[in-house]
């Protein structure tokens, strides 16, 4: 069985697809396609997908990655094509290589976002932030299908901080945008984006005029220096993880 690794960006409206809509709309895109994908056995047969680190329902995302099986060799760029042409438009399959040994998931440790707040000043972003980085841990609650659940949204953000850009950004106009550039590990339970706007609140009180828009930037390995490494580069020739 041959194994694909497949990175697919979630865009527009289309960031407000659940993974299990994903799910099901991919496994038809391969239908169509025509992709000989390779199924589990047993007495329910399964199309043999795994997934890796989905972003929450709502979220934009240019870094989303899943593994497939194929019955049958296939170029890997005939696979990317065929799947982005299969897909509606908003869910773009961006890279596709052929797997090599270890784990998709065990390149993942860390994920990059930017997240957007239209209507807040540089000015009023920078305070905030400057607070969040400055606290020990911030603790902060979500609602699970459990309950109410505290965790800390601090300790697993390894980068935080406001970056000041010309012009405003995803058509607000002129309006005020600051933009936020944010690293954050990956830990259990996971920090998503809205722990660390909840934790912004609780330490600084900032309350955004608009809802704050996230996008995942990037997912893969941290280095020392902070930066994250394309978790399909070392299934191209030539490339070792931790490399650039």
């Amino acid at each position: 069985m041959q194994r694909i690794r497949i990175r697919y960006a979630k865009r527009g409206p289309l960031r407000f697809t659940s993974h299990r809509d994903f799910a099901r709309a991919f496994e038809r895109a391969l239908r169509r396609a025509g992709i000989p994908i390779a199924f589990s056995q047993g007495f329910t047969p399964h199309p043999k997908i795994s997934y890796a680190s989905a972003a929450p329902t709502g979220v934009a995302s240019e870094a989303e990655y899943l593994e497939i099986g194929l019955q049958t060799h296939t170029d890997p760029e005939t696979v990317r094509a065929a799947l982005d042409a299969a897909l509606s438009p908003g869910l773009d399959v961006l890279d596709a290589v052929e797997a090599g040994p270890g784990s998709l998931a065990d390149r993942i440790d860390a994920s990059h976002w930017r997240i957007e707040f239209p209507g807040i000043t540089d000015e009023t972003l920078t305070k905030a932030v400057t607070a969040f980085r400055d606290a020990p841990e911030v603790a902060v609650e979500r609602l699970t299908k459990q309950g109410k659940r505290q965790l800390d949204a601090r300790t697993p953000v390894t980068r935080i901080e406001v970056k000041s850009e010309g012009g405003a950004p995803s058509g607000v106009g002129a309006a005020p945008c600051a933009i936020l550039d944010l690293v954050v590990r990956q830990v259990t339970p996971s920090v998503r984006p809205d722990d660390v706007l909840s934790g912004l609140r609780v330490v600084a009180d900032l309350e955004p005029p608009l809802p704050p828009r996230a996008t995942r930037l990037a997912q893969g390995l941290l280095t020392a220096q902070g930066e994250i490494v394309d978790p399909l580069a070392a299934d191209r020739d030539g490339a070792t993880i931790g490399g650039s």
